[in-house]
């Protein structure tokens, strides 16, 4: 796709998102799953295309370590009113932006993760001189990546995945950081927003294999999914 026609354009961007609170969206709530918020960064510029704000986090906890994720978390009652606050209160713990400093424009669908979470995706803005300050117990490396590069086909991979007889889509990207030479491979539930997020903006399809992610109650029948991790990550 020409990279002109991915110049940042937030009445575009914000025309194919919904209302946070609308009643249109996708909004999932079960007890089985760990209520949580993450923060779809972009940072527009002028004259080049925008750019996603990613973590490569740490190797700590036992679900997600080591994993390229956008900034977020779970919601914590004690510290949150909303799921709102949640995807805030993370982005400055993890990556040190200001929530005053955070415009959010809208959000995608609920995203129920086979680890047992529900992701709620606020899509924001980040000005582009916004210090980016990392949590070192939390975050290995903060990458700011242009959407071109999730554009290209060249870039996208895919492969299915057979969980308790069924047929589970994987999509992946593997990024090569020009800084240091290292791979980052965005996979799981990030990846699939980010896809998600693209077909929606620009009705671009990358997947060819034409499987959707299970549904809550599909994934709440399942066994233990963390021990296909090691399976699919040795393919990447």
């Amino acid at each position: 796709m020409d990279s002109l026609n991915l110049i940042f354009d937030e009445n575009l961007i914000k025309s194919k998102l919904y209302d946070c609170d609308s009643p249109l969206r996708i909004s999932l709530k079960d007890n089985f799953f760990t209520s949580s918020a993450v923060l779809f960064s972009i940072v527009p510029y002028k004259e080049k295309p925008y750019e996603l704000i990613l973590i490569h986090r740490s190797n700590r906890g036992t679900r997600h370590r080591g994993e390229m994720s956008f900034p977020g978390g779970k919601f914590e009652i004690n510290n949150d009113k909303s799921l709102k606050d949640t995807a805030l209160r993370e982005t400055e713990e993890e990556i040190g932006v200001p929530r005053k400093n955070i415009k959010i424009l809208g959000c995608l669908d609920d995203f129920p993760t086979m680890t047992k979470y529900i992701i709620t995706p606020f899509v924001a803005i980040i000005d582009q001189n916004q210090k980016l300050i990392k949590e070192d117990r939390e975050v290995q490396k903060i990458l700011k990546i242009p959407i071109d590069f999730f554009l290209s086909k060249k870039s996208f991979r895919e492969h299915a995945v057979d969980i308790d007889g069924n047929k589970f889509p994987i999509f992946y990207f593997n990024y090569i950081n020009k800084e240091n030479g290292k791979k980052y491979t965005i996979w799981g539930a990030t990846a699939y927003m980010i896809v998600t997020f693209i077909e929606e903006l620009y009705g671009f399809t990358l997947s060819n294999l034409g499987l959707e992610r299970f549904k809550l109650d599909k994934i709440k029948d399942l066994k233990e999914y963390i021990k296909y991790r090691n399976q699919i990550t040795k393919k990447f």
